[in-house]
């Protein structure tokens, strides 16, 4: 797009940011929807609104996002740092933390309750509508962990802070040393955890992404603190520390509406860091930085990120699909990243691309063959999975 004077521009999504608050008032919404449906007589089809979550993530932002399309709007140098320093902004992401917070103790309350009369609902949930409560409460933390990510490569310790309380929820609070210390400094290569490889399926990337950014976060603090000459056996520990806000959450939660919300509490973490790693699958998927004459690898560039610029997906996830500039400049704030020259692009928004990424067969259908022609063909400049690393260079024409 043209220049354009700081006077002039606008950022057309000013106020649509707000948003991206519906994820974590979700289940507010969803009340007010089960609870109109019954008093109409609807009560057959009024629990399919527990599963707002998903209905959510895997059907309506896809939609919108094939509707309403790319973005194609980049802000202009000259109002970078007017953009950057405009507060207005991370004020709509601290404003996710206490909703947040509130829908996770009447999710709880909904789960455990006997009688839900006010509701039009004779005695408490059923299965089917617990699950569905779940999966929504977990797309909401799995959403906060990237409102977590936002948060955490910011300077601000009240930001760094409020960024562990977000990812307590889905006991993620390791993710806030192994990505910003771990998976930016590895990225697109194979010692990174969190960059799947060329034919690696998701449900094998699931695991190894889980266990290598633990194992890794780990280790970071470790070497952190033995280079203060402390034992990772303490409090300073921002692993330890992150987790134990964890223990306390699940703790006061337990006490305050019994044992049986345990399980409502395992399943919501577990779908909502899952709902995570799964765009921590499709982010780098393939992509590989080469290796210099030093035997270092290369800068992380913008070509070692995939990106999309659909708008709707852009909003609720705080412009995560321009990723590349996201990787060039960790601590820029999310309203001021770009849409940049290079970037491979995916086929459509990260929302949509979830739900592929769960059917192997068609993953690779769609984006084995954009990876190749990413490297012009070249299968040995590629982010390959090491067990089929032979039979897929005598695929395409390795010796």
């Amino acid at each position: 797009m043209g220049a354009q004077s700081p006077v002039q521009w606008r950022d057309k999504k000013r106020h649509l940011w707000l948003l991206g608050l519906v994820p974590p008032t979700a289940i507010f919404i969803a009340t007010a929807l089960v609870w109109s449906f019954n008093e109409l007589g609807l009560t057959a089809v009024s629990p399919i609104w527990w599963w707002i979550g998903p209905i959510l993530v895997y059907l309506l932002l896809p939609v919108l996002d094939v509707f309403f399309g790319p973005d194609g709007q980049n802000p202009p140098e000259e109002v970078m740092e007017q953009l950057e320093n405009d507060r207005y902004y991370r004020y709509c992401t601290y404003a996710y933390i206490p909703f947040q917070l509130v829908s996770l103790v009447f999710a709880c309350y909904l789960w455990s309750a006997d009688s839900l009369s006010w509701l039009g609902i004779e005695g408490g949930l059923g299965l089917v509508s617990k699950v569905g409560l779940a999966l929504s409460i977990g797309a909401m933390g799995g959403i906060g962990i990237n409102t977590a990510h936002e948060l955490g490569h910011k300077k601000d310790e009240l930001e760094r802070w409020l960024s562990k309380v977000t990812l307590a929820q889905t006991w993620y609070g390791h993710f806030y040393i192994e990505h910003n210390r771990g998976h930016h400094v590895r990225v697109s290569t194979p010692e990174d955890p969190a960059s799947a490889r060329f034919g690696e399926t998701f449900w094998a990337f699931l695991p190894r992404s889980v266990w290598g950014s633990l194992k890794s976060s780990w280790e970071l603090e470790k070497v952190r603190l033995e280079r203060l000459g402390k034992s990772p056996w303490t409090i300073r520990n921002d692993v330890l520390n992150a987790w134990l806000m964890s223990v306390v959450l699940f703790a006061a939660l337990t006490a305050g509406f019994g044992w049986e919300v345990l399980p409502f509490l395992v399943i919501q973490a577990v779908y909502g860091f899952s709902l995570l790693e799964t765009v921590n699958y499709l982010e780098h998927y393939g992509l590989l930085r080469q290796k210099t004459a030093s035997g270092r690898y290369e800068r992380c560039a913008p070509v070692h990120s995939w990106n999309s610029d659909h708008i709707c997906t852009n909003i609720f996830l705080y412009h995560l699909q321009r990723h590349s500039d996201h990787h060039a400049n960790p601590t820029r704030r999310y309203q001021t990243l770009r849409s940049m020259d290079g970037a491979p692009n995916l086929p459509s928004g990260y929302a949509s691309m979830i739900t592929l990424a769960y059917f192997p067969p068609i993953w690779r259908k769609v984006m084995d063959h954009r990876v190749l022609e990413h490297y012009s063909g070249d299968i040995t400049r590629v982010n390959v999975q090491p067990a089929k690393r032979e039979r897929l260079h005598a695929k395409y024409g390795v010796a």
